[in-house]
């Protein structure tokens, strides 16, 4: 069946834009005309019928999407990670010893001392996808980074002891 996307104008309304899964599901998200939006899950038996819909602010709708964005993203860069390539990601753990907690991510110069990149950080709040160098560390921070195997095997070094 596949993924598709619909778009249905509701006169008076808005708009509902629909994302029907490969399984048959329907997930829509309702613009209205006064720019409020509503998630709405609909009955699998069902099409026709709202099973659940969830008003959202702005910061929610942003929060929803970047949480979604980030997903898609790691799962793609996951998919990179075979090294068919050449070209690895990996996951690594900033330790307690690490040098660099408490410090930019900047600091650390880790595309330049390493050729890899640091593509997205996990904490324990949530995802930050495409860090920027001002970006503090933290102890138990996961770095997801890219790079070539001798690469990401120099910045994981790099983060547990520093510069050698």
């Amino acid at each position: 069946m596949g993924l598709r996307l619909e778009r249905v104008d509701l006169p008076g309304l808005g708009v509902r834009t629909d994302v029907v899964t490969e399984g048959g599901r329907r997930l829509s998200v309702v613009t209205h005309r006064s720019g409020e939006r509503d998630l709405a899950l609909f009955d699998a038996d069902d099409p026709d019928s709202c099973s659940a819909s969830i008003p959202l602010t702005d910061d929610e709708a942003s929060a929803l999407a970047e949480l979604l964005g980030a997903s898609v993203t790691l799962s793609r860069l996951k998919g990179l990670g075979s090294g068919t390539n050449g070209l690895f990601t990996e996951e690594i753990t900033v330790a307690v010893e690490s040098p660099y907690i408490g410090h930019p991510m900047g600091d650390t110069k880790a595309r330049t001392l390493t050729g890899s990149s640091i593509v997205a950080i996990a904490r324990a709040d949530g995802i930050i996808p495409s860090p920027g160098p001002e970006i503090m560390l933290e102890h138990g921070d996961v770095l997801v980074a890219v790079g070539t195997r001798k690469g990401l095997d120099s910045l994981a070094k790099l983060i547990d002891r520093g510069p050698s």
